[in-house]
C-alpha cells in the first residue's frame, strides 16, 4: 500500500514538474512573441493579395528530403487544425448554453476556424495531399470534447490544456525544423510567421483553460498524460499516413 501510495505521489510531483517547465518555456516564447507582431495568417484572408507569390507559389529549389518535411508538417498541421475545430465543436455542443464557459469554448473555436481556413489554403498552395486519416480526426475530436465536456467544465479545460499543450511544442519544433528551407522563396519566411502565430494562438487557449481552472479536473494528471500521449500518437500518424 506503502508503494502504491509513494508511486502515485511520485507521478503527481512528476506531472507537476514537467507542466512547470513547460509553463516556463512557453512564459519565454510569448514574452519573445508579444511586441505588436503582424498577424501573417491575414496575407492568406485578404482577396487583394491573391496574386502575391508568397500565397500562390511554392519553392522548387528545395532538396526531396526538404519537400518531404515540408509536406509532412502542412500535412499533419491541417489534421491537427480539423481535430481541434471538432474538439471544440464537441465542447460546445455539450457546455454551450453556458453563459461563461460557452463564450470561452466559442471564442477559442472561432480563431481554430480561421487556422483550417489557413491551413487549407496552405496545403492547397504547397500541393500537400490531405492525411487519410481526416474523418477520423473529427470523429476522434469531436468524441474527446463532448466527453471531456460531459465530465465538466474543469475537465473540458483540461482537455484543452493537455491538447495545446502538445499543439504548442509541435509548432514551436517545426520553428526549429523550418530554419533549414531556403530564404530565396517568399513563402517560406511567410510560412514560418504564420506557423509563429498559431503557436501563439495555442498557447493563448493553453492560458485560457489554466485561467479557467483546468488543473481543478478530477484525475487531471492522469487526464492531462493520456490526452497528451494521444496527440502524440496521432501527428505521428498523420505525417505518414
Amino acid at each position: 500500500m506503502n508503494q502504491c501510495h509513494n508511486l502515485t505521489f511520485a507521478l503527481r510531483v512528476g506531472m507537476l514538474t514537467r507542466n512547470v517547465v513547460k509553463a516556463f518555456h512557453f512564459a519565454q516564447i510569448r514574452r519573445i512573441s508579444t511586441n505588436a507582431r503582424p498577424l501573417a495568417s491575414s496575407v492568406y484572408t485578404d482577396p487583394k493579395q491573391a496574386e502575391n507569390p508568397a500565397i500562390s507559389t511554392t519553392p522548387r529549389n528545395i532538396t526531396e528530403e526538404q519537400r518531404t518535411a515540408l509536406d509532412a508538417a502542412l500535412r499533419v498541421d491541417q489534421a491537427g487544425e480539423v481535430a481541434a475545430n471538432w474538439i471544440y465543436m464537441g465542447q460546445h455542443a455539450v457546455l454551450g448554453q453556458d453563459p461563461k464557459t460557452g463564450a470561452l469554448i466559442q471564442e477559442m473555436w472561432d480563431q481554430e476556424k480561421k487556422h483550417l481556413t489557413v491551413m487549407n489554403k496552405l496545403q492547397m498552395q504547397h500541393r500537400v495531399r490531405p492525411t487519410l486519416l481526416t474523418d477520423v480526426a473529427k470523429v476522434a475530436g469531436f468524441g474527446l470534447g463532448a466527453v471531456t465536456a460531459l465530465m465538466g467544465r474543469e475537465a473540458a479545460m483540461a482537455c484543452t490544456e493537455a491538447v495545446e499543450t502538445v499543439i504548442g511544442e509541435h509548432y514551436d519544433d517545426q520553428l526549429k525544423e523550418m530554419e533549414s528551407l531556403p530564404e530565396d522563396h517568399p513563402s517560406v519566411p511567410l510560412l514560418r510567421d504564420v506557423i509563429r502565430e498559431f503557436r501563439d494562438d495555442e498557447l493563448e487557449h493553453l492560458d485560457i483553460a489554466v485561467d479557467n481552472f483546468s488543473q481543478r479536473a478530477p484525475a487531471h494528471a492522469f487526464l492531462s498524460s493520456v490526452i497528451g500521449a494521444g496527440c502524440k500518437v496521432a501527428i505521428e500518424l498523420c505525417k505518414r499516413i
